[in-house]
C-alpha cells in the first residue's frame, strides 16, 4: 500500500541530476576515426542492470510552450467575459460545436475534432523553474517556489521521459535508438534530466533541427570497417589493462556507452535523424523552426523512440511565452508558428495512420493572469492551465474539465502533473504501481497517492 507520507521524501535535495562527467567520460569516438563524435553527446551511459527491452508501438511527444502561456489567448478563451479579462485578440470557431480557441489558432481550430482539450490543469507553483519541474517530472520541487522568480530550481525528481526510459529499457533492441530524446532545452529550465536516477537515463539531446541535423555528421563512419576494426582492436588491448587498473567501474559504463555508440554509426538508427530522407515538399510543409522538430519528432517516434520532448520558446527581444508585456505582440509573434506546424504534424499523423501510435501532448509550466496587467500582459499564473492530446489511440474531439468564468480556477475536473504523468503511463503500458529503490534505499513510487489516469481520454 503506498504511504500516504511526502511522496517526495526519497527524493534528496542535493540530487541535481547529472553531475560533471568524469575526463574518462569525454573520451572521443574520434579516436576510432568517427570524425569527433563524443560519446556523452551521443547517448548517455546505461546502469548495466537495465535491460534492453522491446518497446511496445506507442510512442509520445511532449511539446512544452517554455514561459507559460496564457489559457485565455490559447484553447481556453472567454468571449462572453466582460473586457477586463477576455482576450483582445478574440476567438474563432471551431469544427466542435459551441467550443472556440483563441483567434490566432484557427488550423487547429479546423482540427479540433482531431483533438482532446483539459481546461482545468492545476497546480501551486508560480516560479518558472519550480513548475516546469512539477510538469514534466509529475513532482512539486520541495518547497514550490510559488513565485520566486530568479532562483535556479535543482533537478529533485527523475523527468517522465526518463522514468520511461528506465521502465522500457534505454536503447531499442533493434533499432538502437534512444528511448528518451529531447529537442533544445532552455537554460534555467529543469525537468528534462534523469536526477537521482542518473545518467544512463538522462535524455539523448538534439540542437536545432532547422534545415539540415547537424548531428549526422558525427553519426557517420568516417574510415572504411576493416580499418575500425584494426582500431578496435587496439583500443581493447589498451582497455584490458586499464580494466585492471580500474575500480571506479566507468570503464564498465564506458563499454556499455561505446557499444551503444556503435550500433548508432554502423547501423541504422542515424536514419531517424535524418530529415533529408523525408520529401523536400514535405520538409517545405511542415516549416522551419518548430516545424522541422516536429517532423524530426515523427521520425524517430516511427523509429521506436519512446518519448521526445520539445522545449518550445523565444530568443529575441520578446519574453516569447512569458507574456508580462504586450500579450498582443507576443502571441503574434508565438502563435502562429505553432497553430502551422502542430497542424501539420496532425494531418500527417493521421495520413501515415500512426495517430493509433504516437501521442502528441502540448502543456506549458502554468497559465496566466486573468486580468491584464498595466503593462498590457499576463503575469504568472498556476492555478490554471491548459493540455492539448492528439492521437496515441484515444478519445479525441473532448473539452474535459471546466474553467471558471474568468478563466481563474477549475470549476470542474481538476487535473494535476501527477495525472498528466499516470496518463502518459498508462498510453505507454507502464504499470501505475511502478517504483523503483531511491537513494535512501527504499522503494518511492513514481506515481503517489492520488495520481490517475484522465479517463475521458480512454
Amino acid at each position: 500500500m503506498k504511504s500516504e507520507a511526502d511522496p517526495t521524501a526519497e527524493f534528496p535535495p542535493h540530487s541535481r541530476g547529472p553531475q560533471p562527467a568524469s575526463r574518462r567520460e569525454f573520451l572521443k569516438i574520434g579516436s576510432l576515426g568517427f570524425g569527433g563524435l563524443t560519446l556523452t553527446q551521443l547517448l548517455p551511459l546505461r546502469a548495466a542492470a537495465e535491460s534492453e527491452v522491446l518497446a511496445k508501438p506507442r510512442s509520445i511527444v511532449l511539446l512544452f510552450l517554455e514561459g507559460g502561456p496564457s489559457q485565455l489567448e490559447t484553447f481556453d478563451p472567454k468571449p462572453d467575459a466582460s473586457s477586463e479579462y477576455r482576450s483582445p485578440l478574440g476567438s474563432i470557431k471551431t469544427s466542435l460545436p459551441g467550443v472556440e480557441f483563441g483567434s490566432l489558432f484557427p488550423k487547429m481550430a479546423g482540427l479540433a475534432n482531431k483533438m482532446s482539450v483539459v481546461r482545468s490543469f492545476t497546480h501551486g507553483d508560480g516560479d518558472h523553474g519550480g513548475a516546469a519541474h512539477w510538469v514534466k517530472t509529475g513532482h512539486p520541487w520541495p518547497p514550490p517556489f510559488f513565485g520566486q522568480a530568479g532562483l535556479r530550481v535543482p533537478q529533485f525528481a527523475p523527468s517522465i521521459g526518463s522514468v520511461v526510459s528506465r521502465a522500457r529499457g534505454t536503447v531499442h533492441p533493434q533499432m538502437g535508438v534512444p528511448a528518451y530524446v529531447c529537442v533544445r532545452t532552455v537554460p534555467g529550465y529543469e525537468g528534462d534530466e534523469a536526477a537521482w536516477f542518473g545518467q544512463a537515463f538522462a535524455p539523448f539531446r538534439l540542437g536545432t533541427t532547422n534545415g539540415t541535423n547537424t548531428m549526422l555528421s558525427n553519426m557517420t563512419l568516417k574510415v572504411s570497417r576493416e580499418r575500425l576494426n584494426d582500431r578496435l582492436a587496439l583500443l581493447s588491448s589498451f582497455d584490458r589493462m586499464g580494466h585492471r587498473l580500474d575500480t571506479s567501474g566507468n570503464l564498465q559504463a564506458l563499454d556499455d556507452l561505446r557499444a551503444q555508440a556503435l550500433r548508432v554509426v554502423v547501423g541504422k538508427a542515424k536514419h531517424a535523424f535524418d530529415l533529408s530522407l523525408e520529401s523536400d515538399r514535405l520538409r517545405d510543409k511542415f516549416g522551419p523552426g518548430l516545424g522541422q522538430e516536429l517532423l524530426m519528432a515523427r521520425r524517430l517516434c516511427e523509429a521506436g523512440v519512446s518519448f521526445v520532448t520539445i522545449n518550445n520558446s523565444y530568443s529575441g527581444d520578446i519574453d516569447g511565452w512569458d507574456h508580462h508585456k504586450k500579450i498582443v505582440s507576443s502571441c503574434q509573434t508565438m502563435c502562429p508558428p505553432v497553430d502551422h506546424a502542430v497542424s501539420v504534424f496532425i494531418e500527417d499523423l493521421y495520413a501515415r495512420g500512426l495517430d493509433k501510435d504516437v501521442l502528441l501532448i502540448i502543456a506549458g509550466e502554468f497559465g496566466r493572469t486573468p486580468r491584464l496587467n498595466k503593462d498590457a500582459g499576463r503575469d504568472h499564473w498556476a492555478p490554471l492551465g491548459f493540455l492539448v492530446f492528439v492521437g496515441g489511440g484515444l478519445n479525441m474531439g473532448r473539452i474535459i474539465g471546466e474553467s471558471d468564468a474568468k478563466a481563474a480556477y477549475p470549476k470542474s475536473r481538476p487535473v494535476s502533473p501527477q495525472d498528466l504523468m499516470a496518463t502518459c503511463f498508462r498510453v505507454l503500458g507502464i504499470d501505475q504501481e511502478l517504483q523503483f529503490v531511491g537513494p535512501g534505499g527504499r522503494p518511492a513510487y513514481m506515481i503517489y497517492e492520488g495520481g490517475k489516469p484522465i479517463e475521458e481520454l480512454f
